[in-house]
């Protein structure tokens, strides 16, 4: 089950990853761009699945269960 490690981690994962793309991208004209590229896509790929994975940890809105019934409505 994941906890609040897994955000720190994912963030550690995620700076490694754009160091290594900073320092790995192929050397010419288009070297900016493909950094700029690997970069902003690792950044924008770890928010996305930081908010989802927060939005399951503490929901906005608690869930009910749709198969309960009310018990005081049958004890009359």
């Amino acid at each position: 089950m994941a906890n609040g490690w897994s955000i720190i981690i994912g963030l550690v994962v995620v700076v490694v990853a754009s160091v290594a793309a900073w320092f790995l991208s192929p050397k010419g004209e288009t070297q900016t761009i493909w950094r700029s590229s690997l970069i902003l896509s690792f950044a924008s790929c770890y928010m996305m699945w930081a908010i989802t994975l927060l939005a399951q940890l503490h929901p906005l809105i608690k869930p009910r269960r749709g198969d309960l019934t009310n018990h005081s409505a049958h004890e009359s």
